[in-house]
């Protein structure tokens, strides 16, 4: 996000979010506060974040983004298949329906090939006035049809492959029903490994599991603990689990899209940390 902003000339205006979630009430406390509030022409809210699954307080930031005529995005890179896939976690999600715009990547929890990301806007007129070039060569591309749709004004970048389609392909040959069956599987699993941590002696959740991640740490381990067992689970063909950092702590995290992951699968890797 940070680089697009860059792009369009735009600064930043960092919303302190001391639980690690964006709140109607935080964000309505730092533009009060802010010198030039007047000058902040949008909000970005996140629907799962990639490292812990945290969805934020989407209906309360679009609250704000209403009384103060910003544009509202929400990033749903990651979280964004369970919003519109999911109806076990839909309560999570109240306001995104509010959005301007979303991102959603199929290539992280749809299924599709890596580098398949997709944005929706509710005014695509008002994308395409921000993004279109125009250009001599590029006149051939535009009729003058206001209706008309050319992905080349919606995005920086005008030349692309059809990175839609195998996702396209694959719902038209699964169905959506398959979809949600997969992602709702995902946050079974992660509740279910979330309660084998729980239950034994040397694993602890960091915090519960939010959405199909589960941030946990092993009694005793410092960051080369958990680089060594991550190495050595992946040579023996056991798992690919990485760690992260989670407020200054190296700790180890599940993220959970497989629908085919059973709880015998999480429990051998578990017992590989004993």
């Amino acid at each position: 996000m940070g680089k697009a902003l860059h792009v369009l000339g735009i600064e930043t205006c960092a919303v302190p979010t001391p639980h690690h979630r964006l709140t109607g009430e935080a964000l309505r406390a730092a533009l009060d506060a802010h010198p030039r509030a007047a000058d902040v022409i949008g909000v970005v809210a996140t629907a799962g974040t990639t490292n812990a699954g945290i969805v934020d307080d989407l209906d309360g930031v679009a609250d704000v983004a209403d009384e103060r005529a910003l544009w509202f995005h929400i990033d749903g890179a990651y979280g964004g298949a369970a919003a519109l896939f999911a109806p076990s976690v839909r309560d999570q999600f109240r306001g995104f329906e509010r959005a301007d715009s979303f991102i959603v990547d199929p290539h992280k929890w749809l299924f599709a090939p890596f580098d398949c990301a997709a944005l929706v806007y509710r005014q695509p007129n008002l994308a395409k006035a921000v993004h279109t070039q125009d250009a001599q060569y590029l006149e051939v591309l535009h009729s003058g049809d206001p209706e008309e749709w050319n992905p080349s004004d919606y995005a920086f970048h005008l030349t692309r492959r059809a990175r839609g389609l195998p996702l396209w392909f694959s719902m038209a040959v699964n169905g959506l029903d398959a979809y949600g069956e997969a992602i709702e599987a995902g946050l079974a699993i992660a509740q279910r490994a979330a309660a084998r941590i729980t239950e034994l002696p040397h694993t602890e959740l960091v915090r519960d599991p939010g959405l199909s991640i589960v941030l946990f740490r092993r009694h005793g381990w410092g960051k080369a603990d958990y680089d060594a067992w991550s190495a050595r689970i992946l040579s023996e063909q056991i798992a690919l689990v990485t760690p992260t950092s989670w407020e200054d702590e190296t700790v180890a995290r599940f993220c959970f899209l497989h629908p085919d992951t059973t709880t015998e699968m999480v429990d051998e890797i578990l017992r590989s940390m004993a």
